[in-house]
């Protein structure tokens, strides 16, 4: 729209409140349209972002860590399940990197895990047991 206003006969100062940027913004646009027309007004070139902390094999590590053990079995602590602060020192002594943990968060949901609370399920269970309570339970409800 910028280019199109001055192509029109608006000055730049007059273009960038129209539009609403600085008057160096409207120049910078002429002069890439001018140079490459509206291909090269419209291309843009985005940063790369910041590198990773971890590397793609330590990411996968850790989330087949999260998967496949827990805490108590690696020596770490009691609990039964990873948690970000565990996992904060975890991946800080086997690693050497300090991540915060709402990184670790991101990481874990990008590998596709979400937080969950774990739940109990009792594995001595007798399902024989089990159905005959049921039966009675069932008896007493319809008399």
């Amino acid at each position: 729209m910028a280019v199109r206003l001055v192509m029109e006969g608006y000055l730049g100062k007059e273009v960038a409140s129209m539009v609403n940027v600085c008057r160096q913004t409207v120049s910078h646009y002429v002069s890439l349209f001018n140079e490459g027309g509206l291909e090269l007004l419209l291309h843009r070139d985005f940063a790369p972002g910041r590198e990773p902390f971890l590397t793609e094999e330590q990411q996968e590590e850790i989330k087949q860590l999260v998967l496949t053990t827990t805490p108590a079995e690696l020596g770490w602590d009691v609990a039964s399940a990873w948690n970000t602060k565990l996992l904060q020192s975890y991946v800080a002594k086997q690693f050497g990197v300090s991540i915060s943990r709402e990184a670790l968060r991101k990481l874990l949901h990008r590998k596709g895990l979400s937080w969950t609370r774990p739940t109990y399920t009792l594995a001595k269970g007798n399902l024989d047991e089990q159905k005959q309570f049921e039966k009675q339970m069932d008896l007493i409800k319809k008399t």
